[in-house]
């Protein structure tokens, strides 16, 4: 199901429908009314589906990704994931955010919906952390 942020979203694709059908709104007000709220059920009802879709595929990408042996991981991409598991969920999530997705730390606080200034602060914490857990790594010879 949508969340309460996808509600602006859902409300102008319900426009935008109503737009480009407006030939078949009823003249009548009220139901032109109903018509539109019928729309807006609709909007609603695929964006549901498409939520649902996504939370599916996840899940089963999850348990793909879960599925797969380890034996021929590279050391060190363990002690990398080891090391992200052991920062906080903010950290991982910001980290993977500039990292592997490319954003700038600022774009990632927009979509993070922090200031850039947390954002900056906690990815500097981040980067130490995951130093400092490296180095641990490399010099213990630790694998998880």
């Amino acid at each position: 199901m949508p969340v309460q942020a996808d509600a602006a979203d859902l409300l102008s694709e319900t426009f935008v429908v109503a737009w480009r059908r407006g030939d078949r709104m009823p003249a009548e007000p009220e139901q032109a009314r109903m018509w539109l709220f019928g729309v807006a059920r609709r909007v609603l009802a695929n964006a549901a589906r498409r939520t649902a879709r996504h939370s599916t595929l996840t899940d089963k990408l999850r348990a793909h990704l879960e599925s797969l042996p380890t034996e021929h991981v590279d050391p060190e991409t363990l002690d990398i994931r080891a090391a992200l598991d052991a920062l906080a969920d903010d950290q991982t999530e910001l980290v993977r955010l500039v990292l592997w997705d490319g954003f700038a730390v600022p774009e990632a606080a927009t979509i993070l919906g922090i200031s850039e200034s947390t954002a900056r602060g906690r990815y500097q914490r981040a980067r130490e952390k995951l130093r400092e857990l490296l180095r641990e790594y490399q010099y213990e010879g630790n694998t998880p």
